[in-house]
């Protein structure tokens, strides 16, 4: 294989979004031209009002789209990921414009997908060395944080342009994004879709003369903070409970138990713990959040988030009016009340009312309840996955 014909085996391509980069763009685009041919190069000119458009003249073959006016990166992009699509590529691998990439690691994405097969590839820069500038460091690692907390993989670099993209894969996928943020949320989405996410080790140059970024620290920083509150609040309240109860569905109870619960590579400890916070949230009084609450905590205490879900359902709708009323009955032994009315097992419309009437007593019961159980049932489980594990 020549060098002009790294992309044939994935059927692959490159896309170069760029605005306002023609000092850095020719060097970009002559090292990428090293490694393919100028019909399998896309440039997506967002807007440059420098001399973009004179540098991209004198590349004739490449293909290059000239948007009127600057609409972002991830737009750039979108646009990019369309024609490819269009001219049926499979692969993409999108490389910035300022230069500091090196082109010369584009085999290095290509053997990645030849021998593990398809992946989203995000070039890892290797953000803690030195040299590298203190803010980006930052911003890494709270990309990183972020993108752990919603799909539950460690990377040491979700913030590098320099990636190959599964074209085929993120078909179907919805985006909403346009700016810098965009390069979060497809990683996250595709994550979520069941696409391989990994880094592969690439060089960075950072150039302070050459380099020009269009990166604007408060109000992008702002859009990539809101974006990760929304995905956030999807990945608890749909993405966490889709997958859990497609494992049960999947799996059943006995299977879920006996290979999930007793076979994991978790800790008896971790496991108990797990389902001591399940049992905890489960009998809480903080219905309609318990979702939300479980899998929050599971995430900060390093818990095993299907084992605490699991056992967060113990609220199942049959046994409601009982733990409603052994709520009740604690809560009142405690504080030396009464009731007063009794309570109607069969009449669901009287619960709320009769809760809010009796509302210390049942918050009080409910913790305790909540609180005792999760202790009996979390050291239980102990026990007997000490035991299991022993035999």
């Amino acid at each position: 294989m020549t060098s002009n014909e790294v992309f044939v085996s994935i059927n692959g391509c490159v896309i170069i979004p760029t605005y306002n980069n023609a000092k850095t763009l020719p060097r970009v685009l002559d090292g990428v031209l090293r490694h393919t041919s100028a019909q399998r190069v896309i440039v997506v000119n967002d807007g440059s009002t420098d001399t973009t458009t004179e540098v991209l003249v004198g590349y004739c073959e490449i293909t290059a789209i000239h948007l009127p006016r600057n609409k972002g990166k991830g737009n750039a992009l979108r646009t990019g990921f369309r024609e490819a699509t269009a001219r049926g590529f499979e692969y993409a691998v999108t490389i910035d414009s300022d230069g500091q990439h090196f082109p010369d690691d584009i085999p290095l994405f290509v053997r990645a997908i030849e021998a593990d097969g398809p992946a989203l590839l995000i070039g890892d820069r290797n953000m803690e060395r030195e040299g590298i500038p203190g803010k980006s460091s930052f911003g890494n690692r709270f990309s990183n944080f972020w993108f752990r907390f919603e799909t539950g993989i460690s990377l040491s670099d979700t913030q590098s342009g320099f990636r190959l993209y599964p074209l085929t894969e993120l078909q179907d996928i919805r985006f909403y994004t346009t700016k810098f943020e965009f390069e979060v949320e497809v990683i996250v989405k595709a994550a979520w879709r069941g696409i391989a996410v990994r880094n592969i080790p690439i060089r960075v140059l950072y150039d302070p003369a050459e380099r020009v970024s269009h990166f604007r620290p408060f109000r992008d920083f702002t859009r990539i903070s809101i974006l990760n509150t929304w995905l956030v609040l999807v990945m608890l309240f749909y993405i966490r409970p889709r997958d859990y109860f497609r494992t049960f569905r999947e799996k059943g109870f006995r299977r879920f138990f006996l290979e999930d619960l007793l076979h994991s590579d978790d800790t008896p400890l971790k496991k108990a713990s797990s389902v001591a916070l399940g049992v905890w949230v489960g009998l809480s009084p903080f219905w309609g959040f318990h979702t939300l609450l479980v899998l929050f905590l599971a995430v900060v205490l390093r818990l095993n988030k299907l084992i605490a879900f699991a056992f967060s359902n113990v609220s199942l709708p049959p046994l409601i009016p009982f733990i409603i009323y052994a709520c009740l009955q604690i809560g009142t032994a405690l504080l030396g009340t009464h009731t007063g009315d009794a309570f109607h097992w069969q009449d669901i419309g009287t619960y709320r009312p009769f809760i809010q009437q009796h509302l210390q007593e049942y918050v009080l019961g409910s913790l305790v309840l909540a609180t005792v159980s999760a202790a009996v049932l979390g050291t239980g489980s102990y026990f007997l996955l000490t035991w299991k594990n022993r035999k």
